[in-house]
């Protein structure tokens, strides 16, 4: 089971609730919820690693992935204005650790589709 941290807000921001649900969709493999959240042509950019185009392509990626179940997921900061958001965390898996950061971009301010991703995401040593 994975393991949550999430650090505190004031809590009246929908958008920061959603990227919570999100990112924890990820690190428990629930595809559905990652999937039925992400607009037809979503691109997904994973600097040094790959390029994501079109729901298509996004849906194998996330399959892909699905088995990478994390043992904790700890968000330290999630930021939104209008359209656009960012979030900021570690998924320690059994093995390593991965910092990372997570820029997005919504269909629109009130929305909860995402259109675009630019991830970052570095091994750490601790």
């Amino acid at each position: 089971m994975t393991k949550i941290t999430v650090t505190p807000d004031c809590g009246n921001a929908p958008k920061k609730g959603f990227l919570k649900d999100f990112n924890i969709a990820f690190a428990k493999g629930n595809v559905d919820f990652i999937i039925e959240h992400v607009s037809d042509d979503i691109r997904w950019e994973i600097y040094g690693d790959q390029s994501i185009q079109g729901k298509e392509q996004f849906s194998k990626a996330i399959n892909a992935m699905k088995n990478y179940v994390a043992d904790e997921v700890i968000i330290h900061t999630i930021i939104t204005h209008g359209k656009d958001a960012s979030l900021q965390g570690e998924m320690k898996m059994t093995d390593k650790t991965y910092a990372f950061c997570d820029v997005y971009r919504f269909a629109s301010a009130g929305s909860s589709i995402i259109k675009e991703i630019h991830s970052y995401v570095i091994e750490t040593t601790h």
